[in-house]
């Protein structure tokens, strides 16, 4: 028996588990993991952009955590000496109507308390001379990037430290009675249980009577990378993002190696890691997601048939790299030849209107708490996002 399960070993749970050793020195908190390490999904395959938190509405808990979550996560580095790349981010824009897309960003970012600048075209060109814009551009200082399964893997040592058990390949299997569950290593009872599955997130919050009205979809991200960073870019280059949906588009990301790589890429997948081929391949799976994949191309719900088919373009090498050039003045591009270890991204759709949920999500009671929507800039947020949960679902009770 213990006080605390966690499910899921990515940043999330990790920082939960963390939180809760902290608040309840006596507690027992156990975290299981199905596979044999941490950070081994979304939490060790994103783009490890520190996000500034300017993308989100000022009523969203996005842009509650994400600016208080980058100072977090800045401190939390460089208090355990890990590595960080404080190499800011430009956003530009490629024509008028694009401006007026910028000019949200900043109103959004001043509600938000995000520091924010703007920059002339000839700012921009002496500041950095590769980059291109049309009239003005944002600049975010403290966006910076980090490795993120660096960082994750040093939350694990932080909590194991506190006392929190780890148990890796452990795998969640079902639920037996109202507070135990089945694993891969037998039956574990819990006082109360916290979902942070990622990209199962639904289907055990189902088992629990939650997420009644949610299902994940997949997509899969990848990067194009320049390994030596032959290109020159010393700054993250974004476009203006379409805020009707939750992808921020293609862009430049100056990593903290070093590297610069272009993407991601959002294209749909057919099971919930359809990372490469027919690894993890679910029949189940596949059978559900594509009939709500279909659902939203015959709608076209939220212009997801236009998103579908600009993805998959984007395998495309000479398509991805095209959609880069507009954001800057000619470059070298012969470094861009590698293709990154794809990631998924665990995106919850809401079944009753078809509509991609932008914000985080959390649903729970007295027995168990789940974390349904924590998608990107979920790792930027996490340690504020982590006690905001065990604030108002553990210690105050759902």
């Amino acid at each position: 028996m213990c006080d605390y399960l966690i499910i899921g070993g990515g940043i999330i749970g990790l920082n939960i588990a963390r939180e809760l050793k902290t608040r309840f020195k006596d507690a027992k908190v156990v975290l299981i993991e199905k596979e044999n390490e941490v950070a081994m999904h979304s939490s060790g395959r994103n783009s490890g952009v520190l996000h500034a938190g300017f993308y989100y509405s000022a009523d969203s808990l996005k842009a509650k955590f994400t600016k208080e979550g980058n100072a977090s996560m800045h401190k939390f580095c460089k208090d355990n000496n890990l590595r960080i790349n404080e190499c800011a981010k430009v956003v530009v824009a490629q024509n008028s109507k694009e401006v007026e897309g910028l000019e949200e960003l900043k109103r959004r970012g001043d509600l938000n308390g995000v520091e924010l600048r703007w920059m002339s075209e000839s700012e921009l060109d002496e500041k950095f001379p590769l980059i291109k814009t049309h009239k003005k551009a944002l600049f975010s200082p403290t966006t910076a990037t980090i490795d993120p399964r660096e960082v994750t893997l040093q939350f694990k040592k932080v909590a194991q430290d506190l006392g929190v058990e780890v148990l890796t390949s452990t795998a969640y299997i079902r639920r037996n009675y109202e507070y135990e569950i089945e694993t891969s290593r037998g039956a574990m009872k819990f006082k109360k249980l916290i979902n942070c599955a990622g990209l199962y997130a639904d289907e055990i919050a189902k088992d629990f009577d939650f997420g009644q009205k949610y299902v994940i979809i997949p997509f899969k991200g990848i990067y194009l990378g320049d390994k030596h960073n032959i290109c020159g870019l010393e700054t993250n280059v974004y476009p203006v993002p379409n805020l009707a949906n939750p992808f921020l588009g293609v862009h430049y990301t100056y990593a903290v190696d070093d590297s610069s790589k272009i993407g991601p890429t959002a294209i749909p997948a057919f099971w919930r890691e359809n990372y490469k081929g027919f690894d993890n391949f679910s029949l189940k799976e596949m059978i559900e997601i594509l009939y709500y994949e279909a659902k939203l191309f015959i709608t076209n719900a939220f212009g997801f048939r236009n998103l579908a088919i600009s993805e998959v373009k984007k395998y495309s090498k000479s398509y991805l790299l095209n959609l880069a050039k507009g954001l800057t003045k000619p470059l070298d591009m012969s470094g861009f030849n590698s293709w990154s270890t794809p990631g998924i991204r665990a995106q919850l759709l809401d079944t009753t209107t078809l509509e991609l949920v932008q914000d985080f999500v959390v649903e729970g009671d007295n027995v168990s708490v789940h974390v349904l929507n924590a998608v990107s800039p979920a790792f930027t947020s996490s340690i504020p996002f982590s006690k905001w949960v065990v604030d108002n679902y553990i210690e105050k009770g759902a």
